[in-house]
């Protein structure tokens, strides 16, 4: 491969039934094939170089994993509801984008039970569910409701979380040893607390099993902060979730999305 060098933007993700799921890092204007790295030694070189991914200014610091702080303040993609659905407050007025918020709020919602290191409830738009499955590292996903905008599917989930897990223990997520669930039967047993004055439909579909390009578990899970040491170095055992395992460590690429890395193999 040699050496690539520019800023990067979370994993980009594949899903093929009865394969593992296949990885493209955009940096720069390239995509560099992951899976293709597998058990080839690797270097991740930060220089201090930070670019914000909406609007490509130079910064020190990033927010909200890629954003500048005027953005991370501004934009409606990094407003709280986003990680607070139930908080969303469009109709109050007060939205940071009303336009932007249209398009991607009022749109159908999943409601799903996934099993990345235990069973737990999600939401996400309809039409990304796989790759919201797959950046959470899940070897399971059910979906079990939709709704037609994101402050119903938020009510939904905070129903549900007062009875399971709405968070990956992403340790537990990259050592791998999660057994499989019977996400149907736990659907079976906890549809009826959706509160029934919430315009819900309920589902009943297939449970989505998926595979990683994980070539062997980590006994220990050490994580790598590039902002305290920039160089990142081992051999590429596996990707799961937005990690990288290598034999050195691990490494949330989604957390450095705008930072400027040279990235070199086959040295």
């Amino acid at each position: 491969m040699g050496e690539l060098k520019g800023p990067i933007r979370k994993m980009r993700t594949h899903y093929k039934l009865g394969f593992p799921v296949s990885y493209e890092l955009p940096i720069a204007n390239e995509l560099l094939p992951l899976n293709n790295l597998l058990e080839k030694k690797i270097l991740l070189d930060f220089g201090g170089e930070i670019s914000c991914t909406y609007c490509g200014r130079s910064i020190k610091k990033s927010f909200a994993q890629g954003y500048c702080f005027p953005c991370f303040q501004s934009l409606p993609q990094t407003d709280l509801c986003i990680v607070k659905p139930e908080l969303c407050h469009y109709d109050k007025g007060t939205c940071r984008d009303p336009a932007w918020g249209r398009e991607h709020c009022f749109v159908d919602h999943t409601v799903y039970f996934a099993n990345s290191s235990g069973l737990k409830v999600g939401i996400t738009r309809s039409h990304q569910q796989l790759t919201r499955w797959m950046d959470q590292g899940a070897i399971q996903a059910l979906p079990i409701a939709r709704v037609k905008r994101r402050l119903e599917a938020g009510k939904v989930e905070v129903a549900l979380k007062q009875r399971i897990s709405d968070k990956t223990n992403w340790r537990k997520m990259l050592k791998g040893d999660v057994e499989p669930l019977d996400l149907k039967s736990f659907a079976s047993d906890l549809l009826h607390y959706i509160p029934e004055n919430l315009e819900v439909e309920k589902l009943d579909e297939d449970i989505v099993e998926i595979e990683y390009p994980v070539l062997k578990p980590l006994d220990k899970i050490k994580s790598f902060n590039l902002d305290k040491n920039p160089k990142v170095e081992g051999i590429l055992l596996g990707i799961k979730g937005q990690y990288l395992l290598l034999d050195t460590g691990v490494i949330n690429m989604r957390k450095y999305a705008g930072y400027v890395l040279s990235i070199i193999s086959d040295f």
